[in-house]
């Protein structure tokens, strides 16, 4: 059985054919890692097309440098200037301080609204801030899965070059993940 797009196993997993995770009401909530890697490439659109609305914490706002001008920052700042990617404010909560003594803020912060907000999925690839996700039991969405679905959607007509860009970047991925994702894809030479 193929793993889902939405995935709940520690590994990142690359997902299925993104009919996983129909678009709904309920916005998906980002980390900071998932959202610069696909502005960096220019593909951010992707996840407004695939998924409509999402939240972002203040942290990964802080983390993001929309203001910069860094790579992906600009990117990251229209996305919220247009309205389908919004800076949400947390509710007060003990949880918050738990995460943050496992990891960062950015990341703590965006378990913690995906938790308060019932996000319907987390936009995550770091492997410690899965596991926490994980365990609070928040389904999870990396950014190999946004290609999959990209692609079984008619968004990308193939992912390889996409995976290409992402390492271009510096965006680091797995060679067992990327693997996965092109026999996924039936892009594997």
């Amino acid at each position: 059985m193929p793993h889902s797009l939405v995935t709940r196993h520690s590994e990142p997993s690359a997902g299925d054919d993104g009919k996983s995770i129909p678009r709904k009401d309920s916005p998906f909530v980002a980390d900071t890692g998932p959202l610069i890697a696909l502005a960096r490439i220019e593909r951010l659109q992707l996840l407004r097309r695939l998924f409509g609305n999402g939240l972002i914490p203040p942290a990964v706002h802080r983390e993001a440098r929309t203001e910069s001008g860094r790579p992906g920052a600009k990117g990251i700042a229209q996305a919220i200037t247009a309205g389908w990617l919004r800076v949400a404010p947390l509710a007060d909560d003990a949880q918050l301080a738990d995460f943050l003594r496992v990891v960062d803020a950015g990341e703590a912060e965006a378990i913690t609204l995906c938790l308060q907000r019932q996000g319907r999925f987390l936009l995550i690839d770091d492997a410690r801030g899965r596991t926490v996700a994980r365990h609070a039991g928040i389904p999870l969405v990396g950014v190999a899965g946004v290609l999959l679905a990209a692609k079984s959607r008619g968004l990308l007509v193939a992912v390889s070059p996409v995976l290409d860009d992402l390492e271009g970047v510096g965006y680091r991925l797995s060679r067992r993940l990327i693997d996965g994702v092109r026999r996924r894809a039936n892009e594997l030479t």
